[in-house]
């Protein structure tokens, strides 16, 4: 498609995976290209790809979801394993859509997801991009502050608007000053349905955890990992590590790895034109004719 045609029209849906009812929006044309948002509190499919979906439908069919716990997608996820429980969950998409293998992008806790997809069913996942993933080096060092409050948002004094706030403006980006109340406000909106109160979806694991399920740098699988992958990275990001980059491209044999500098946690929102034109040209060489 190029970049005169219009795209067909954005749909929303809700499609029943298992024991859970899935929320999706779909536009383009072409290889199908899921994309999973990241964990903070009220994020949603289309709010953290507000400024991506439409470049990246112009060549190929964008599928994004509310992953389980968040958006209009049913709530709960399983604490002891929230990596694979979202995974099986994305992949059961996949088979809903008849969809035998697509690309996969990631941010954050969805690229923890992603990764993990990836590693499960590698015939599953043509390509992946990671921004930020979560699950990296985590049991190597003690979570950053970001993640602390990002784990810790729905404890305490329990969900307020000064928290998510702070933690979007001073922690999610380099500079806070680009955020809007506007879509502070609706992160805070979405972070209080009573809902996602009663069941939280990102939260400290139960009990002593499998290191494996938490971090993927102790989970043998990754370096046998073939899936082409991109690592994109903001070098300031406070929420996970950018060492995580590194961890990963030296360990996947086909791993790529690229640092945005000034950048925070959100890269894709961030530096979006950029994001847009390095996840195009490396999917597009990634795509099957």
């Amino acid at each position: 498609m190029n970049n005169k045609e219009p795209l067909p029209a954005l749909t929303s849906r809700t499609v029943q995976v298992g024991r859970r009812q899935i929320f999706i929006s779909e536009t383009g044309v072409g290889h199908p290209l899921l994309m999973l948002h990241g964990g903070g509190a009220g994020a949603s499919g289309l709010s953290n790809y507000s400024r991506n979906i439409e470049s990246l439908a112009r060549q190929f069919r964008v599928i994004v979801v509310d992953m389980p716990g968040y958006g209009r997608s049913t709530k709960g996820v399983d604490r002891k394993d929230p990596f694979g429980d979202l995974a099986e969950t994305m992949l059961g998409l996949l088979d809903t859509l008849n969809i035998s293998s697509a690309h996969v992008v990631g941010n954050s806790l969805g690229g923890a997801c992603a990764l993990r997809m990836a590693l499960d069913a590698p015939g599953r996942v043509s390509a992946l991009v990671l921004m930020g993933p979560g699950g990296v080096n985590t049991t190597r060092s003690l979570p950053t502050p970001g993640l602390k409050l990002l784990l810790d948002y729905y404890n305490g004094e329990g969900p307020t608007l000064a928290k998510i706030t702070r933690f979007i403006r001073d922690y999610l980006v380099y500079d806070g000053s680009q955020v809007s109340d506007e879509m502070i406000r609706e992160r805070f909106e979405a972070s209080i349905d009573p809902q996602v109160i009663a069941a939280p979806p990102l939260r400290r694991p139960t009990g002593i955890p499998r290191f494996s399920r938490w971090d993927f740098t102790r989970d043998s699988r990754l370096k046998h990992c073939q899936v082409p992958t991109l690592v994109l990275w903001g070098a300031d990001d406070k929420v996970n590590r950018p060492s995580g980059g590194e961890a990963l491209r030296s360990r996947m044999p086909d791993c790529n790895l690229y640092l945005f500098s000034r950048t925070g946690h959100w890269v894709q929102w961030e530096r979006a034109d950029e994001f847009n034109s390095v996840t195009l040209a490396f999917l597009a060489s990634r795509t099957a004719r």
